[in-house]
């Protein structure tokens, strides 16, 4: 037969559209082609898998050989089609049965020894891989990643000639198992001496998946705050942690099997650019938001930060997803990530501290806060000053905080109210179900009228209060949104009053 069909997978973003690899022979000149939009690396296959059909002892066949990659529209790159390709050529040439190669999915690169290398974007070829029911064979590197998506028989093999002999029924290919999760140590919330207010925001935060900025100087706290959120959040569904796993598997960093169910926790320098923040490039790959998918992106010394680096995070801040588009591509990230960011009051750092150390002037810190826009500060939730503590608090003796296990039991508590509520948090609610479950009484109603009026809030602030006073009235386990719980709600959109001068501070 000089006609073969091999199943591989391409990575196009977090996505794996399936390729059905091509391979005739024909009569004429000793040749091989490939078509179908190859990318330099995978015009390059020809040479490697030449090298590696040969080491592994089989005859390269002397005729003119086509490889198509179909979908002849989709762009192709890496080596990940290198052992299709060559499975193809053995069966075209019958060196190999072509019925052996049915019921599976190939991905790996050939060395040309013959060696199967590893390849990038695997979990989310084997999430797609088990919906069509086939088996799936990668590189030994590959296997633990790719055995995370549980309704795909995965096997290994490490070479060309292992492939070969199992597809004739001579061996057996071991399956891939998944490596046991591994317990990180988070960092505990008894480690944060006072700062009632900041750590009640905290677990507001927590509870309704809010955004959070945090206003302090230098030394109070606010990074100790940020690096503790993580631990008091509820874990990750299965489907939300292998979504998170599927998009630092596609990623240049790759995917630590063994903390695939922990929240990611994100960490940019403030010099980092747009284009590193939401993905992008000539192969796109998934930005820093994306990798915090259903986690946390810390964003530190906010008003150091380019303003087109902050501006790209308003569309994602809402739509909880990022598209990347270039001239030939079109790519969709998901970016449902928890925002904490931090921030001096002023460019010394000391706006409102009571020594009276702050040596900025009005407009110095008009200009400082103007570099964050009033469209990304209504779009975070919760705005808290994290005073300095007095060195009192900070004594090795001083009473410890509330562990974390103690605030993540009130959080578990409100998050499982809002979920038999509706199917999502509290901060995620759009325009209905915030008008359905944000219900007001009458006189609470006027008392967010004025304060709306007063504080020169836009609607979009508006219901962002009402949210966060929903996940207040969840933490205290009512029903009803209690005036109480709307005025601790209004008090957290500190930035949007006044102008930025020192009383604001």
């Amino acid at each position: 037969m000089n006609l073969a069909i091999v199943h591989s997978r391409a990575r196009v973003g977090v996505c794996a559209p399936e390729v059905r690899v091509e391979v005739h022979l024909a009569g004429g000149l000793p040749s091989m082609s490939i078509v179908g939009l190859p990318e330099a690396a995978v015009r390059e296959a020809k040479d490697r898998v030449r090298a590696a059909i040969q080491c592994a002892q089989f005859e390269f066949p002397a005729r003119r050989i086509t490889v198509n990659l179909a979908p002849a529209d989709l762009p192709k790159d890496g080596g990940r089609y290198d052992l299709a390709i060559a499975l193809g050529i053995l069966a075209a040439s019958g060196q190999l049965s072509t019925q052996a190669l049915e019921g599976w999915e190939f991905l790996g690169e050939l060395a040309l020894t013959g060696e199967i290398r590893m390849v990038d974007g695997v979990l989310a070829a084997a999430l797609a891989c088990g919906s069509c029911a086939r088996r799936l064979l990668v590189a030994p590197g590959n296997g633990t990643e790719a055995a995370l998506a549980s309704r795909v028989d995965v096997r290994t093999a490490r070479t060309l000639l292992e492939v070969c002999a199992a597809l004739d029924a001579r061996t057996q290919l071991p399956q891939a198992l998944p490596v046991p999760s591994q317990a990180l140590a988070t960092p505990d919330m008894a480690d944060v001496r006072g700062q009632v207010l900041a750590r009640r925001a905290l677990e507001i935060a927590a509870a309704g998946n809010h955004h959070l900025l945090l206003v302090g100087p230098p030394g109070s706290g606010k990074t100790l705050l940020a690096s503790r959120l993580c631990g008091i959040l509820p874990e990750p569904s299965d489907a939300e942690a292998l979504e998170a796993a599927s998009i630092a598997s596609a990623s240049r960093r790759g995917l630590d099997v063994a903390r695939w169910r922990q929240r990611p926790f994100r960490n940019p320098h403030h010099t980092a650019s747009a284009v590193a923040m939401v993905g992008g490039g000539a192969d796109p790959r998934p930005g820093e938001i994306s990798l915090a998918h259903h986690g946390v992106l810390f964003m530190d010394e906010l008003p150091e930060w380019s303003r087109h680096a902050l501006e790209v995070l308003r569309e994602p801040l809402e739509s909880g997803s990022v598209s990347i588009s270039r001239a030939a591509r079109h790519c969709e990230f998901p970016a449902r990530f928890q925002l904490v960011a931090a921030m001096n009051p002023c460019p010394c750092g000391w706006a409102g501290d009571p020594s009276g150390r702050c040596l900025c002037n009005d407009e110095m810190i008009r200009r400082y806060r103007a570099r964050i826009s009033g469209p990304l500060l209504e779009r975070i939730d919760l705005h808290v000053d994290v005073p300095r503590l007095p060195p009192t608090q900070l004594r090795t003796d001083s009473p410890s905080g509330e562990s974390s296990a103690s605030v993540r039991t009130r959080v578990i508590a409100a998050r499982n109210r809002q979920l038999a509520r509706s199917d999502r948090a509290n901060a995620q609610l759009d325009q209905n179900q915030t008008n359905a479950f944000c219900r007001l009484a009458a006189r609470d109603a006027a008392l967010l009228e004025r304060a709306v009026d007063a504080l020169q809030l836009s609607a979009r602030s508006l219901h962002r209060i009402l949210r966060v006073a929903r996940t207040i009235a969840d933490l205290a386990g009512s029903d009803a949104i209690d005036t109480p719980h709307l005025t601790e709600a209004i008090g957290y959109r500190k930035l949007e009053r006044g102008s930025g001068n020192r009383q604001a501070a």
